[in-house]
């Protein structure tokens, strides 16, 4: 083990101070009167643990070394406000005009024109008369701006702000007309329909057009500009499904809900069949958990009207309330919202569709008729059905008190034969769906107006449209 040893005298009397010869104050003792070292020994010095501390030195730490750590918090948070600055103000890449350019980030479209000269390379348009005659030579609009392809009306121009990536043209400006008062007329769509089939929709939406004469403030002039928005004409079609592949029917029944209705819904369950079932809107009101047991059993929902009335007898109003109180008393039943329907005796004119085609997804009929309603028996509804139907077929059943037990007696064995003949039953929407073009045009669950449709006026009462 190293013998340590102090490197001070054990006499802690303090040393005595000399005067050096021709010096002036007190010196400390010279080297022969300090405590001789012994050869061999191995001494600690004060920074290594033992007497007072040096000078200068507290519990806190060196304070010699403050102002270099402030400096380096400065230099660090000069660097970092830099960093922001630069980041703030760095260029990105666009491309002008079909070729790359830079921008300051965050640069508006108009400092991208005044930077790259553009507002001395692009020309103004004229300023017009009503009547395109030239009032002032590029006194027009002075450039014509896109942004990612979409037109930047020019007061947007300073608060257009570029952050990279995007495409920008400037042009030429249009001409611009004068400002001038406008007469507009209305053009209305009128109504076609065309086709035959028992399933009716709207194919093309009426959408109206605009016809406007101008008078100029500035020259005064009076010009007829036209038509300057074309009308969309409405068109109805009547069409029959056609499979792409497989054999379908679809079994229909009407004026119900009934005291049978629950009776032909657990029928259809046992023999793994889903149908589609026009309720009137008054049977509904009066017995609404049969109407729950077919929405429960997963058949599908279609509106008979309020109740059994000729719908094209009725006045616009009166039509509209009948169908929209069938609607309403399903859904209040069920908590389905409804939009199919089927008109009383199938009869829904062109005058109908015109005054509620906004109502609707659909109107169905049908193309075989079992005539049950004429009570032939049940096994006569069974033959007459079987002999006439065909591939894509709509047919039509009744479940109300006076046909219902028939139409219960019958329906075990119809769904026997018409399954035996090839045919998979199924619900008026999987019908549509078999059938690929018509589900493209076709949905029976929702009306598809659009916004900018309006109801149409029959073709032959169709008027040159108002002003507005």
């Amino acid at each position: 083990m190293p013998n340590y040893t102090t490197s001070y005298s054990g006499n802690k009397s303090r040393p005595h101070m000399r005067r050096g010869r021709g010096s002036t104050g007190y010196q400390l003792p010279g080297a022969r009167q300090r405590a001789t070292r012994r050869r061999g020994a191995m001494y600690l010095n004060h920074s290594q643990g033992f007497g007072r501390r040096r000078q200068g030195f507290h519990a806190g730490g060196n304070n010699s070394r403050k102002p270099y750590a402030v400096i380096a918090v400065a230099c660090a948070f000069l660097f970092f406000v830099a960093s922001i600055i630069w980041y703030m103000n760095r260029s990105v890449d666009i491309t002008l005009n079909g070729e790359p350019a830079s921008v300051r980030i965050n640069a508006t479209i108009e400092q991208l024109i005044a930077d790259q000269g553009l507002d001395e390379t692009t020309q103004a348009g004229d300023l017009l008369a009503v009547d395109d005659s030239v009032l002032e030579r590029e006194g027009g609009a002075r450039y014509s701006v896109t942004l990612n392809g979409d037109a930047v009306e020019l007061d947007a121009l300073s608060t257009t702000s570029l952050t990279g990536g995007e495409e920008v043209t400037v042009e030429d400006g249009p001409d611009t007309y004068e400002d001038h008062d406008v007469q507009a007329t209305t053009i209305e769509p009128t109504l076609t329909v065309s086709g035959t089939g028992a399933i009716q929709y709207v194919k093309t939406w009426g959408i109206p057009g605009r016809s406007e004469v101008w008078t100029g403030k500035v020259s005064g002039i009076v010009a007829d500009r036209g038509v300057v928005q074309e009308v969309v004409n409405c068109e109805v079609v009547s069409s029959s499904v056609t499979p792409d592949q497989g054999s379908y029917i679809a079994l229909t029944f009407d004026e119900g809900p009934s005291e049978y209705t629950e009776q032909i819904v657990q029928i259809l369950e046992e023999k793994g069949v889903k149908a589609t079932f026009f309720l009137s809107g008054d049977a509904v009101e009066a017995n609404p958990a049969a109407a729950k047991a077919i929405s429960d059993a997963g058949c599908e929902l279609g509106s008979n009207s309020y109740s059994d009335t000729d719908l094209t007898e009725l006045s616009g109003e009166e039509l509209r309330v009948q169908i929209t109180r069938g609607f309403d008393a399903l859904s209040a039943a069920t908590g389905q919202e409804v939009s199919l329907l089927r008109a009383p005796y199938a009869a829904f004119s062109e005058e109908s569709w015109a005054e509620a085609m906004d109502l609707v997804s659909a109107v169905v009929s049908w193309n075989v008729d079992s005539g049950d309603w004429l009570l032939p028996g049940a096994d006569q509804v069974v033959q007459d059905v079987c002999d006439s139907v065909r591939n894509g077929n709509i047919v039509l059943l009744t479940d109300n008190a006076e046909v219902g037990a028939q139409t219960v007696e019958a329906l075990p064995a119809l769904i026997d034969q018409l399954q035996g003949m090839g045919y998979k039953l199924v619900t008026l929407s999987e019908l549509v769906a078999s059938d690929e073009s018509l589900s493209e045009a076709l949905d029976l669950s929702k009306v598809t107006m659009p916004e900018d449709a309006v109801l149409p006026t029959l073709a032959d009462d169709a008027s040159t449209g108002e002003g507005a």
